[in-house]
């Protein structure tokens, strides 16, 4: 595809309402785009995905997340629409983005003299001697995203990569692993401009949402497709840090992310044995057959009551999608069912467990009947 000449963009219009919509069949707020415009006047393509459109406020600002202000935010709703124009999906909306926000922090960042890394320039970072441009072509932000979507078009097999590694196939970095802590992040910035496009199938362009045994953009995918039993730290079970997710013995259970197998274990019950080949029973403790995953943004998934040893080894690399063992009913458990939990921080206790149901919501994977 030839690269379309350098356009000046200009944002007319920027945040729109914060909506509480109906995405994959979960609820989630959401920030919808409003516009874009080049210099033309013409609008830009907005980037829409699995959501319901809102009300317009052509008087409202860019939304700020976290430590990114207006100007950086308005450099991602140019890289989302890029993307969108080129067709890619939006897998490839969060990996830009999260590429850029490691290259630049999402700042169109010019010759920083004493400081420049040789002669990289703008949102990514593109080198003029590397042959991405000149340095007036790199300054322009859709000039340098459309080099990065037409490069990364180039890796085979970059819809089903962990995001650090399809980024570092186009950018070559020094730092190899620094993208994979901004893909949370990077999901949220989409979501928020793209009207919940991280919930969309991770290789589709048509913005069909993500269901059962499917890659959601935001390179999340259900662990079984599974109603939820007990929930969370309910008031009968104030120590339940995660979800059971009923479903037959033996069905494949999946890496929810792509990461780092932390944990392969036959977890002890109360009497310190590691009976795990054997069917379990309430208050017989442990986990039984378990695996912890650590992913992009320290976030950590555990996976119990396997009915035999784990797929899987310690320190293995995964990629969501990946089926790492089968349900059963070993350790403290009444019957076939996976123990799912999520732990923030890479913090393995309770202190680092959160609901998994609105978090796996929020990443466009709805458990149980969401999805």
């Amino acid at each position: 595809m030839s690269v379309p000449r350098p356009r000046r963009i200009v944002v007319l219009v920027a945040l729109v309402a914060t909506l509480t919509l109906l995405c994959c069949g979960g609820s989630i707020t959401a920030v919808l785009l409003g516009g874009l415009t080049d210099g033309d006047n013409n609008k830009l393509n907005a980037a829409l995905g699995c959501g319901k459109g809102g009300p317009v406020d052509p008087d409202s600002k860019l939304p700020r997340v976290r430590q990114y202000g207006a100007a950086q935010i308005r450099n991602a709703a140019v890289i989302i629409n890029v993307g969108s124009d080129l067709k890619m999906p939006p897998r490839a909306w969060v990996i830009a983005v999260a590429t850029a926000m490691q290259e630049s922090r999402l700042t169109n960042l010019g010759n920083l003299g004493s400081r420049n890394d040789h002669d990289s320039l703008g949102l990514f970072q593109q080198r003029p001697s590397a042959g991405w441009g000149t340095p007036e072509q790199i300054m322009d932000p859709v000039y340098a995203s459309t080099k990065f979507y037409n490069k990364l078009k180039t890796v085979e097999g970059w819809e089903n990569m962990p995001l650090t590694e399809a980024a570092q196939r186009v950018q070559i970095s020094a730092y190899p692993d620094a993208y994979a802590k901004h893909e949370p992040i990077a999901t949220q910035i989409v979501n928020e401009l793209a009207d919940g496009a991280a919930s969309a199938v991770g290789n589709s362009i048509s913005m069909v949402c993500a269901s059962g045994g499917q890659i959601a953009a935001s390179g999340w995918t259900n662990p079984v497709k599974a109603a939820v039993g007990s929930g969370f730290r309910t008031a009968g079970r104030p120590t339940h840090q995660g979800v059971d997710l009923i479903v037959g013995r033996y069905t494949p259970i999946a890496a929810a992310a792509s990461g780092i197998v932390s944990k392969v274990k036959c977890d002890e019950d109360h009497r310190g044995r590691q009976t795990c080949n054997v069917d379990g029973y309430p208050g017989k403790g442990g986990c039984g057959w378990m695996v912890e995953i650590q992913s992009a943004g320290d976030v950590m998934t555990r996976y119990c009551h396997m009915v035999q040893r784990p797929f899987v080894k310690e320190g293995q690399e995964v990629t969501a999608g990946d089926i790492i063992g089968r349900v059963g009913t070993s350790g403290n458990s009444s019957g076939p069912h996976l123990h799912f939990e999520v732990h923030l921080n890479n913090d393995r206790s309770s202190a680092g467990a959160i609901d998994p149901v609105p978090f796996m919501r929020q990443q466009g994977a709805p458990l149980g009947g969401e999805g």
